[in-house]
């Protein structure tokens, strides 16, 4: 099964250090409901596994992520993923993301495209049901993203130059410690499919209404 996943959302933080953020691994998984950060092989390729959880059954998917493509010029930077499910399933795709600095200079927006194929029991549940739950997990991530990169309560002080040169005193930012992203042990699948479930109900609802 064949998936396009696009995502955009804007981040209050530089976009420098947005494209470190990205490039960086351990950022990556720790962002990732569910995710594990299993060896980084080298400066452009990692080990990693995603854990899913349906009620009581598991199961646990593990793969690489080959930084594949980098341009730092235009921001812009493509992943490889592949993996196997203990089960026998597969997945595979690429990832690209490309970063826009907004005017402010402090605000950076963030485009995902995604191209994934999926292969084994999962693919039963059907195209919608994973689509909703892909779109749930996704929100988790952007949380998680913001709650690393967005510092709140940023707050301008003066620290001396140098001692008894008469210099004046420079400002300088005082930073308070980002937050940390909520790791879970898993993906909660049967919870989001239940908010999946949920919003189709809604949407029916509102259509039913619509057309009265």
């Amino acid at each position: 099964m064949a998936l396009e996943i696009k995502e955009c959302f804007e981040v209050a933080a530089p976009i420098d250090k947005v494209w470190a953020f990205i490039n960086d691994p351990e950022n990556v998984v720790a962002c990732m409901p569910g995710a594990s950060l299993k060896e980084i092989v080298d400066a452009n390729q990692f080990i990693g596994a995603v854990k899913l959880k349906i009620g009581a059954v598991s199961a646990q998917y593990q793969g690489t992520i080959t930084y594949a493509e980098r341009d730092e010029a235009a921001y812009a930077v493509k992943m490889l993923a592949a993996g196997n499910e203990r089960g026998g399933g597969t997945v595979s795709g690429t990832i690209l993301t490309r970063l826009e600095s907004l005017p402010s200079g402090v605000t950076t927006r963030v485009e995902c495209e995604s191209s994934i194929d999926l292969t084994g029991k999962i693919v039963q549940v059907g195209r919608g049901m994973i689509e909703g739950v892909s779109a749930q997990i996704i929100k988790k991530y952007v949380g998680n993203v913001r709650n690393l990169l967005e510092v709140p309560g940023e707050a301008a002080t003066k620290v001396p130059t140098e001692a008894g040169t008469g210099a004046s005193e420079a400002p300088t930012t005082a930073t308070a410690p980002p937050l940390r992203a909520a790791k879970e042990d898993s993906i909660n699948v049967a919870a989001v499919v239940f908010k999946v479930m949920i919003d189709r109900i809604a949407g029916f609802f509102r259509r039913l209404f619509g057309r009265a």
